[in-house]
């Protein structure tokens, strides 16, 4: 991969992470209940994600996948599902004393289970990468050099971006959250958001 070649994926890069989804929604959620330094293992589940979504492409299944309105539906639809899920549990989250506590207390597993599951139920990105991966990988070039350079910008530009940027700026609103009031009010938004992207996923096409 040549030098301008690098840079220009390295601003595809950044302009896809600061594109707001689930993703980054699952970030600040996860920085607001589990705080700035925990949410790392929920953007480290969601660059699993991006490397299953970029090995799927490269092994050539992306390509069924795009192809077949079935299976490009059933993904599509268990995607939605999750993150209507995802926001339904926080809608009903209690926020008493004792729940305040249990709701902060997210294991690092379970962040990295839900980011894998946010980003990998997204049959866009599959189709994304389709097209994006062609234009960075040279045919008569070696093929997997070229692979590690691009999945690997992808993941600490996004890595950087999630944590340094969508996580940081939930920090800011640790203080407000700190009530049972406010993680209310922060269940009731970030719910909202997970459902409003889960009806973009279904109604976009």
């Amino acid at each position: 991969m040549t030098l301008p070649l690098w840079f220009s994926l390295l601003g595809a890069s950044v302009v896809i992470s600061f594109t707001p989804g689930a993703g980054a929604i699952n970030t600040m959620s996860n920085s607001l209940r589990g705080g700035w330094r925990g949410s790392i293992w929920g953007i480290l589940g969601q660059q699993i994600a991006l490397l299953i979504h970029v090995a799927v492409v490269a092994a050539g299944v992306g390509l069924l996948v795009s192809n077949s309105p079935t299976a490009f539906e059933i993904i599509r639809y268990s995607g939605a599902a999750y993150l209507i899920y995802l926001g339904i549990r926080m809608l009903l989250a209690r926020a008493e004393p004792g729940e305040i506590a249990l709701q902060r207390s997210a294991g690092r597993w379970q962040m990295v289970r839900q980011g894998i599951l946010v980003n990998l139920l997204n049959p866009k990105a599959i189709v994304f990468f389709l097209a994006l991966t062609p234009q960075f990988i040279l045919p008569h070039q070696p093929q997997l050099p070229q692979y590690l350079i691009f999945i690997s910008t992808i993941i600490v530009v996004d890595i950087l971006v999630m944590f340094f940027f969508f996580a940081a700026t939930a920090r800011s609103f640790q203080r407000f959250t700190a009530t049972a009031r406010g993680l209310r009010i922060q269940n009731i938004i970030f719910g909202t958001l997970f459902i409003f992207v889960a009806a973009l996923l279904v109604l976009a096409r």
